[in-house]
């Protein structure tokens, strides 16, 4: 590779060749300590809080925890009204299962599904019945030659599909078209009465049954717009079991684990099945609001101060839930307190800095994550600063700390220029970039970092890589037992294993970043040809 001089690459060599450009950055980095970590976290996941759902008392004490937290380092508010908080209007919507149904009609004989065992209702109001198809994945990519709706007829019927994309699909693509928003949208495009959805095996072991319906019992949540409409909307919908889809393709020309078979093959076949859907939702809607959380570092360059780099992480977790083994606070220690602990710490670090980076840095605790990216989502379409002056977004969620950092995984770095201060900074601490290790979870698409890319902003999603130092030490392991036994259940709070040092670690990872960002003459970039970049163009929404 030939060596190109670029001003970025002078600036990173005046940053990492010692003297006072080296010293600024390096006194910042001395600021971030462990036991400053394990503070905030032992705050946020206090049992005090009631596992910060969003819209609850637990959440708005928190809320107030971080805006009183970024007003002692004298960042400047940068929220709605010249304060720390971005309120965010929302809906709260909560099934009223007595007047809900499901059942499959089958030659005049009617077989009724029971809620919660075989079945789960959507948030959208509705009542249909009406002829079912199955359309795959429910995907249409003309870039990729695909449609699963090709040769049917979906107009007025109701559709049922996999949740997911095709696995031959290039990761990008695969990420995109997963997204619950892109396939109620392309239901709506081809005419859906309503939509079925099915849980894929590969997405089942992740996600089990009994989990799912664990989650769904809490209400949902969807911000509105000016009109007062909810931002997610679709037609009538629900999710079945497996037992239930099983015997919805009773009699179809394919059964249930041939469609699966189908699938994995990247060309499930799209048929009318021989049933009639007969659904009906009906849900309690109830106005809310819970606030985003927002401070400036204003920047020290006279143009490039009008520029933003946006660092997040989603303050809220589920809340009170079912019990488990007498517990029944869902305290989110690592989901997300890890985040925001790590985000003030790297807030404190910028705060130190005797002199400002040339850009302005946002710092932003977000809310709604949980219910679907509400709150960046919101943040994005109603932003408090120019949204054509924000260059860059840095999301952390969910950092585990179960053993020393030596190595990272910055998801969506290869599709932009971030691709570079990633590499630089984790080669300054002397730690790894390791590649996504798990693509077909499509975790590009799954945090607040994405309703930045969504509007053009070149975006990263930090997260610790697998790698521990200790051969006896499996950290994809660790990682798959933590999802099965802590994940969005009560164990994960501060009594688990945590490594604080390993947090303090990855929070100068994320400062040094962050600085060389905010530091460099040009803005990120997309890379040319890049498939979020084109498909999401700046102006192009």
């Amino acid at each position: 590779m030939r060596h190109v001089r670029t001003p970025f690459l002078i600036a990173l060599y005046a940053f990492f060749a010692g003297g006072a450009a080296l010293a600024q950055p390096e006194q910042a980095l001395e600021s971030i300590r462990p036991h400053a970590i394990r503070a905030h976290m032992g705050f946020l996941a206090d049992d005090l809080l009631e596992g910060r759902r969003t819209a609850t008392r637990g959440y708005d004490l928190a809320a107030k925890y971080v805006a009183a937290q970024f007003e002692a380092l004298g960042l400047e508010p940068a929220g709605t009204g010249g304060g720390y908080f971005q309120p965010v209007p929302m809906v709260r919507i909560t099934e009223n299962q007595p007047e809900c149904s499901l059942a499959f009609v089958r030659e005049g004989r009617r077989t009724e599904l029971r809620y919660w065992q075989d079945y789960v209702g959507g948030t959208q109001d509705g009542d249909v019945t009406a002829p079912a198809v199955f359309v795959g994945f429910g995907v249409t990519a003309p870039e990729l030659g695909y449609d699963d709706y090709a040769g049917i007829d979906a107009r007025g019927k109701v559709v049922v599909s996999l949740f997911g994309a095709p696995p031959s699909f290039p990761h990008n693509q695969r990420a995109y078209h997963t997204e619950a928003l892109v396939w109620i949208r392309n239901a709506l495009a081809h005419g859906a009465a309503g939509v079925l959805g099915i849980f894929p095996p590969e997405i089942e072991r992740m996600f089990p049954w009994e989990l799912f319906v664990q989650h769904a019992r809490w209400p949902a949540l969807s911000w509105l717009d000016e009109a007062g409409r909810p931002h997610y909307v679709g037609p009538p919908g629900a999710t079945l079991s497996r037992k239930t889809a099983e015997e919805l393709f009773a009699g179809a020309p394919y059964s249930l684990e041939e469609v699966f078979k189908n699938a994995e093959s990247g060309r499930p076949r799209s048929f009318e099945l021989p049933v009639r859907v007969s659904l009906r939702n009906t849900n309690q809607r109830e106005r809310t609001e819970s606030p985003n959380v927002a401070a400036v570092l204003r920047g020290s360059d006279p143009k490039l101060k009008d520029e933003y780099v946006v660092l997040t992480a989603h303050l809220d977790h589920v809340g009170v839930g079912d019990p488990v083994d007498g517990d029944a606070i869902y305290n989110g220690a690592y989901d997300n307190a890890s985040g925001v602990a790590i985000l003030l710490e790297v807030a404190k670090a910028f705060a130190s800095l005797p002199v400002a980076p040339r850009r302005s840095v946002l710092f932003l605790a977000v809310t709604g994550e949980e219910e679907g990216l509400n709150g960046s989502s919101f943040f994005a379409h109603h932003p408090t600063v120019p949204l054509d002056r924000i260059v860059a977004n840095v999301n952390l969620d969910m950092i585990q700390m179960l053993y020393p950092l030596r190595d990272v995984i910055a998801f969506g770095a290869e599709h932009s220029s971030l691709d570079l201060p990633v590499k630089e900074a984790a080669r300054r601490l002397g730690i790894e970039v390791s590649p996504d290790p798990f693509p077909e979870q499509v975790m590009f698409i799954r945090s607040d970092h994405y309703s930045f890319v969504q509007k053009g902003i070149p975006s990263i999603y930090l997260n610790r890589g697998f790698q521990t130092g200790d051969p006896a030490m499996d950290g994809r392991a660790l990682w798959d037992k933590w999802m099965q036994e802590a994940y969005h259940r009560p164990g994960d709070d501060m009594s688990q294993a945590i490594d604080f040092g390993a947090g303090a670690q990855f929070a100068k990872l994320n400062f040094l970043i962050s600085y060389l960002v905010a530091q460099d003459d040009k803005a990120p970039s997309w890379n040319p040809g890049d498939f979020f970049g084109e498909k999401f163009r700046r102006g192009s929404e």
